[in-house]
């Protein structure tokens, strides 16, 4: 059985406070042309549908199209919700959905749903677990009283599923597995208290899991994975390459795993150098389309330029981010404490401050200027 693995659509995000949307259909179309090259039996959503639990309307609208047309493309669609969804509203009209081959998981209540597929070489269940937490677990279940954690919480699940005989078995879940690499742009709990230990899906001829945006093997195990983001979310992922995970399912339920590339409509980079540099026409010119990456610029310029955000953005119109690196960035956490500053004039101290944060002296120019300025607070000082 061939299936399309994908997860952490997160639709409707803004990053940096730019709406992600128009990426996020660019990418939906890519999938949905691979579905109709490589024809699976099923696509596996394995969570973070959406960006929020109550998501904008565009976001909605958007998974609405995407949804209908996938459906119209391969025979089963299974959905689970992640720690960003709302489990209540992404199951909206699940049962009547089941008639057209798209199965949502409900919100979880101590069961986990079964989902029976077949192929030429016989069964396959597909077990729909969405995100849970331990007190959840704890409500669904009389004999529980001592789950503390979320290893203990999917151990606990896990006792209620039983294999059929003769069917291999896929699970989609939503979980970080012990030892799998994050990215900033994740929900993690405090301490490692979300960490499930791979060996709790140890049964499963396939896990396909969603929750951490960089592809990736979980557990160490070819067939434990995370399909990854289709798109990039935090500059903690610019040198990651975003995919979906192409599967297939053999007989004795051995696994072929091919990644799939998908090509944003502008990439999330890290430029550095000066400010002249970076807006010098020749280098602007020679990044091409690329100007318009999504960008995280680092300055190397000793001093601060004035207006730099706004001026930048007028030559690149995607800046997301804005830092400096620089001897002041580097000793911002070195206090300063002048050497006898008894008898200092204010301008001798803020020169020495100034130099010791960007190991620059004042020009002629800045000297006048903030002299000028410690004349006009020393005046309202002795006027108040």
């Amino acid at each position: 059985m061939k299936f399309l693995h994908l997860a952490d659509l997160h639709l409707g995000k803004r990053v940096n406070e730019i709406p992600m949307l128009a990426e996020q259909e660019n990418a939906c179309r890519q999938i949905l042309a691979l579905a109709r090259e490589e024809k699976p039996q099923a696509v596996l959503l394995a969570g973070d549908i959406y960006d929020k639990p109550t998501p904008a309307a565009e976001a909605v609208q958007l998974f609405d199209w995407f949804l209908t047309e996938l459906a119209g493309i391969v025979p089963s669609v299974l959905i689970i919700a992640g720690n960003h969804d709302g489990a209540e509203r992404l199951a909206f009209a699940a049962q009547m959905l089941n008639r057209q081959g798209v199965y949502i998981a409900p919100p979880f209540s101590g069961e986990v749903t079964r989902v029976e597929l077949a192929d030429e070489f016989g069964s396959v269940d597909f077990w729909l677990l969405p995100f849970v937490k331990p007190l959840l677990v704890r409500r669904c279940y009389d004999d529980v009283v001592d789950v503390a954690d979320y290893d203990a919480a999917v151990a606990r699940i896990m006792r209620e599923i039983c294999f059929r005989p003769g069917a291999r078995n896929v699970l989609l879940a939503h979980q970080l597995i012990t030892g799998s690499q994050t990215c900033e742009s994740e929900e993690l709990a405090i301490g490692g208290l979300d960490n499930v230990d791979a060996a709790r899906f140890a049964g499963f001829d396939y896990v396909a899991l969603g929750h951490l945006h960089g592809a990736q093997r979980a557990g160490g195990m070819t067939k434990m994975r995370y399909a990854g983001s289709p798109l990039k979310y935090s500059f903690s992922e610019v040198r990651q390459v975003k995919s979906v995970t192409l599967v297939e399912l053999g007989a004795d339920g051995s696994v072929s795993i091919d990644t799939k590339p998908i090509t944003p409509l502008h990439d999330m980079r890290e430029i550095r150098g000066t400010f002249a540099t970076l807006t010098d026409p020749a280098y602007v010119s020679a990044q091409g389309e690329a100007a318009a990456d999504y960008l995280h610029i680092v300055l190397t310029d000793a001093a601060d330029v004035l207006d730099a955000a706004l001026r930048l953005n007028q030559v690149y119109p995607n800046l997301m981010k804005l830092d400096y690196d620089n001897a002041r960035t580097r000793a911002e956490q070195t206090l300063f404490i002048s050497a006898q500053p008894e008898g200092k004039r204010p301008l001798q101290l803020f020169e020495e401050f100034y130099h010791a944060q960007t190991a620059q002296e004042l020009t002629e120019e800045q000297r006048e200027l903030i002299a000028g300025l410690i004349e006009e607070i020393w005046e309202e000082g002795d006027l108040a």
